[in-house]
């Protein structure tokens, strides 16, 4: 598959962009390195983090992603290869709200920049909306940020239809950075907040769209095949709800084409997003090198109508 374009931005990539959070969580800085290592082998140069991944593990502080993802870009010395997208504005483990004042945001690209070891982040993102900030005060802190070479580009992450909308406009305004992508939860079985909500909003302002949660935390990976599979699952919570008639139709949909392209289900649930003609990329989180060659298989995959359609069919929402 050809090299994508980030939005309106000069982002360039072969589009899989590997998600960050399992570094220092699910996987240690070891096994962290070599999964970077095989994933630019393979000719892909797309990282995702955030400043508080893992935050939500007992001791952790919300560092360890951005430094190890550091480490390895410091002992490689790769930065001319890759592209490296952090957030900014999470919750925190000390902070369970989210802050996207300027004042925080000068603060935490500073801290992430450190962490990094790098110089400008390529896409700094909103990770959640702060309904206590003003628009306009977080979109100065970005261009301060421009302005001052430590970030290129700007998108958001869980921020409401309704508020990118309004940020855009205010951008525009204002001569403003304005959001050149969105990051927004879709898979197979999680399609139609996503499709109802944000992809003619996507469309109509040439916004990149980079998907997360791209295997529905685990469910299209073709490892669960009931509740009981899930019992001692990481996301078991997140699972039980999705094993219903049509959670079920969709695994079995998935296992028809996955036997008949002769590769794994997760392969095929990410090959049917790169199929939708608003998303740039679905971000993927691997914990070994087996899971990661099957993941960035889907980019020389193609699926044909009838492979689509069915997918699709399994897959609808009223």
């Amino acid at each position: 598959m050809e090299k994508v374009k980030l939005g309106n931005s000069e982002i360039e990539f072969k589009p899989i962009i590997f998600g960050g959070n399992v570094f220092g969580w699910t996987v240690d800085e070891q096994q962290s390195f070599a999964l970077l290592d095989a994933f630019v082998d393979m000719g892909f140069s797309f990282i995702d983090t955030s400043n508080n991944y893992s935050h939500w593990v007992p001791g952790h502080t919300g560092s360890e992603s951005e430094s190890i993802i550091g480490k390895w870009i410091n002992k490689r010395d790769i930065r001319d290869k890759i592209q490296i997208a952090t957030k900014v504005g999470g919750r925190r483990a000390s902070n369970d709200k989210p802050n996207l004042k300027k004042e925080h945001i000068i603060k935490s690209v500073d801290e992430s920049l450190m962490r990094l070891q790098i110089d400008t982040i390529d896409l700094y993102q909103s990770h959640h909306d702060d309904l206590s900030t003003a628009i306009d005060e977080t979109l100065e802190a970005y261009q301060q940020l421009v302005q001052a070479g430590k970030v290129k580009w700007i998108g958001a992450s869980n921020l409401s239809p309704e508020r990118i909308k309004e940020s855009l406009l205010i951008a525009e305004q204002n001569n403003l950075p304005a959001y050149i992508s969105i990051q927004p939860e879709y898979n197979l079985y999680d399609r139609s907040k996503y499709e109802q909500d944000y992809e003619q909003l996507a469309l109509e302002n040439h916004l990149g769209v980079i998907t997360y949660y791209s295997l529905a935390s685990g469910f299209l990976s073709g490892k669960y095949k009931s509740v009981d599979d899930i019992k001692n699952a990481k996301r078991s919570d997140a699972l039980k709800g999705r094993f219903n008639d049509r959670g079920l139709r969709i695994l079995d949909a998935l296992a028809q084409v996955a036997h008949s392209q002769q590769v794994a289900m997760p392969t095929i649930a990410l090959a049917w997003i790169l199929h939708r003609p608003s998303v740039s990329a679905p971000i993927v989180s691997a914990t070994s090198l087996q899971q990661l060659e099957e993941l960035t298989h889907a980019t020389k995959i193609n699926l044909s109508s009838e492979e689509m359609s069915l997918l699709d069919t399994a897959s609808a929402y009223e």
